[in-house]
């Protein structure tokens, strides 16, 4: 699946949003404005000035979105949540070139917020997918434990961890000592 590079850039913007989602005792990395500060920085989100509150909340209601869309059971449910997440940003794609970049296409307004900015970029990679056909690569994490979020890019769709270092060896690992205390006893 060829995906473009500023595409595959906002994919994992969209993933990394959805995986700060607080789960169990994990803290929101976007509890308060500076948080808000760093993922923008992280991320070199362009155009984003002066941050409120009002901001933040409008974030975590895209990551609401963006999780929905991940949660989505078919093509039609994902694509009627990316359509309303889209519209709501009030997309205006325009191509540009800027910080050394090559073309690539913006799809949000100049002077959007950053919730909209989110939205209109991240709701359009997603769309890019769904428009594919490739909405089962949007996937949560098999371990246990986890439940991130990933975009499985691997050639045959197999992937079933966010990381096959961690979350898939730690598993691996257990299965192995779970077979090998087995055949111990």
């Amino acid at each position: 699946m060829l995906i473009p590079h500023d595409t595959r850039i906002a994919l994992d913007v969209v993933v990394s949003l959805v995986n700060t989602a607080p789960e169990g005792a994990d803290a929101d990395p976007l509890a308060d404005i500076e948080g808000l500060y760093a993922f923008v920085r992280d991320y070199d989100l362009s155009g984003v000035g002066q941050l409120g509150e009002a901001d933040r909340q409008a974030v975590i209601g895209v990551r609401r979105q963006f999780a929905d869309v991940f949660a989505a059971p078919g093509p039609h449910a994902a694509a009627a949540l990316v359509n309303r997440l889209v519209a709501a940003a009030g997309t205006t794609p325009q191509l540009t070139d800027h910080d050394g970049y090559d073309w690539h296409v913006h799809y949000f307004a100049p002077g959007a917020s950053v919730a909209d900015h989110l939205a209109a970029d991240g709701g359009m990679a997603l769309a890019f997918i769904v428009v594919a056909g490739e909405q089962e690569r949007l996937r949560r994490c098999e371990a246990p434990d986890c439940g991130h979020a990933f975009v499985d890019l691997s050639r045959n769709r197999s992937r079933r961890y966010c990381d096959s270092r961690t979350c898939g060896n730690r598993l691996h690992v257990a299965a192995y000592r779970a077979r090998r205390k087995a055949a111990a006893s």
